[in-house]
Order: C-alpha cells, then structure tokens, then sequence
C-alpha cells in the first residue's frame, strides 16, 4: 500500500506537511486508549474498553515539517479481531502496546505484529513496540530487557511508556514521527537524479504494513 501522505506547505509556506495514518493495537487493559488520550489531551483517564474503534488527531507544527497523525485506537478484545484489519488498512506507523505486568499480553502484541507481516511489505510501515504502565513495575512480568530484545531481532522502535505519569509518551510517539521524516527524506534522495540511493541498515528500521 501506497503511504498516505499529503504534501503540501505549512502557513509559513516554508515546510512540507504530511498526514499519516497511525494505529494502536494490542490486547484489552494494556492502555492503548489511555495511551492515546495522554498524548492528544495530556490527560490520563481509566477508559472503559474500546467497542470497535476510536479516532484522534493531532498536529504537530516542527521545524521540518507539518505533521498531521490520525490516530485510530483499535478494540483490544478478541471478538474484534476479525474486523480490526479494516481499521489499519492503510497505515503508516503502529504502536504495539502491552502491559509490563502481563507477560501474555506480549505474547499478543507478538501475534499483531504477525497480522501486519502479513499485510504490508517490508519497511512499508514504521512499528514501535511499547511496554506501557512502567507506574506497576513492582508488579512487572516482562523485563525491559526482553522486549528490547525482540524489537531489535525484528526491527522495531521500542520504549516502555506508563499513560498514568506521562513518562515517555511524547516520546515514543515522537520517535515515530522522526523516523517517518526520515523515511521521507530518503525517498526524496532516491527520486532525485542528482541524489544517491542510501541504504540505513540501523535498528531503528521500522517494520511492514497493513491491508
């Protein structure tokens, strides 16, 4: 699938703007909702589960660029499991949420990350995988060892966040944004006749799409 992206200029008219699609996906209670609510509103709430799916955006005004994120908050419980495809269809980044204090719910962020390799070409979409409610780590099951670990084995941005202190939220969504510019830039050298192919072979290279 084609990134979705819009160029354009900011009202300065100096920089590009984009718009990308991002999706956050895991099982129920890992806190992708609060998630999602911290970084848009800079608040933390206890949401009740999500039926089906829930949609932010935000704007973010940088030095570089205009980016525009549309964020689509998926329902963790499996019954939607069948249906989610419809919502990461066309995707451009994913956050791979699960709990630190439930090492199952790794275990599923595993199993999404499988249903994108499925659904997308390498390096067609950036994926971090997140470890969330670093405010429970006297009750952690799952080191940050091991998911670092397995993010690098597979290519992924990682970060541990907790929604409930704001610790590492803007980050790891920023993180995203970095290396979506950058995926840009690259393109952008590569079309150009003057410009010269790179290859990054980092561990930052994030992973595949969707639908």
């Amino acid at each position: 699938m084609a990134q979705t992206v819009t160029p354009g200029a900011s009202p300065e008219g100096t920089r590009p703007s984009y718009m990308y699609k991002l999706v956050l996906l895991g099982s129920m209670s890992v806190g992708k909702s609060s998630l999602a609510y911290r970084y848009v509103r800079n608040d933390f709430r206890e949401l009740l589960p999500t039926v089906g799916c829930s949609f932010f955006t935000q704007t973010l005004h940088l030095d570089e660029a205009t980016v525009k994120f549309e964020i689509w908050d998926t329902a963790g419980q499996e019954k939607y499991q069948s249906v989610c495809h419809l919502y990461y269809r066309d995707a451009d980044a994913a956050l791979l949420v699960y709990d630190i204090a439930n090492k199952q719910t790794l275990s599923r962020a595993k199993l999404w990350l499988g249903e994108l390799e499925k659904k997308f070409l390498p390096n067609e979409i950036v994926i971090a995988l997140v470890g969330n409610k670093t405010d429970l780590a006297a009750e952690r099951e799952v080191t940050t060892e091991e998911g670092e670990e397995f993010a690098r084995t597979k290519g992924l941005l990682f970060m541990e966040t907790s929604a409930k202190f704001n610790h590492q939220v803007n980050d790891v969504f920023m993180a995203i944004v970095q290396e979506l510019l950058r995926r840009e830039k690259l393109k952008a050298s590569n079309s150009s006749p003057h410009g010269r192919s790179t290859v990054d072979l980092g561990a930052s290279e994030a992973r595949t799409r969707c639908c």
